[in-house]
């Protein structure tokens, strides 16, 4: 496994780069033992930086990512934190990200959709500027290509959760159209089918 170790604005020096491989490799031997890669990144947080972030992000499967943020005073605190969020979501999802693969594996082809993955500017909190810019297209900061999956409802709400992203679009694995999952404000886990019909799933305990 390929481990990538940055320090945005800090410097991170070798104790605490050496801490950090080591955890993340006793991390994916304890757990899944199948990851390709892993990216943390440490930046300094706060007005009056007296925090440090830490990311954490483990790629675990194709186009699956673990991920998981922490903000401590201390770095290797820090760290630690977001290292044992991945370490809870994989021991979560340990049977189902192998009976997954194992899918994956014994399909001769998964179809996918190649789509455009925009981020778009925040709208202006001035008054003025929001009634000028209404009528015309959000203006686009950044464009990445994207693949949509074909996947279970289940493996889709896995795939959320380990990414920490608050929805995932998909291509149910059942009918073939669009689907999405999303993280609903009461906890809950929205479903919407291609019909447009919203189902709502019931909320998952946290590990």
């Amino acid at each position: 496994m390929h481990i990538s170790i940055h320090g945005k604005q800090m410097d991170l020096g070798d104790a605490l780069r050496t801490h950090i491989s080591e955890k993340i490799s006793d991390i994916n031997e304890k757990y899944f033992n199948h990851a390709t890669d892993a990216t943390v990144t440490l930046s300094p947080e706060g007005h009056g930086r007296g925090q440090v972030r830490a990311h954490v992000s483990i790629r675990v499967g194709k186009e699956i990512m673990v991920t998981s943020d922490s903000i401590e005073k201390d770095a290797y605190v820090s760290f630690d934190s977001a290292a044992e969020k991945v370490a809870k979501q994989l021991r979560r999802y340990k049977r189902r990200l192998r009976e997954h693969s194992q899918r994956l594996e014994s399909v001769v082809e998964i179809q996918k959709l190649n789509a455009r993955d925009l981020i778009i500017s925040e709208a202006s909190n001035d008054d003025d500027s929001q009634e000028e810019s209404l009528g015309t297209d959000p203006v686009v900061v950044a464009e990445m290509t994207t693949s949509i999956q074909t996947l279970t409802v289940s493996e889709a709400v896995m795939r959320m959760d380990l990414s920490g992203q608050p929805a995932i679009m998909f291509r149910s694995a059942q009918h073939g159209g669009l689907n999405m999952v999303y993280r609903r404000t009461d906890g809950h886990i929205g479903w919407v089918d291609p019909e447009g019909l919203e189902c709502k799933l019931p909320a998952q305990k946290k590990a």
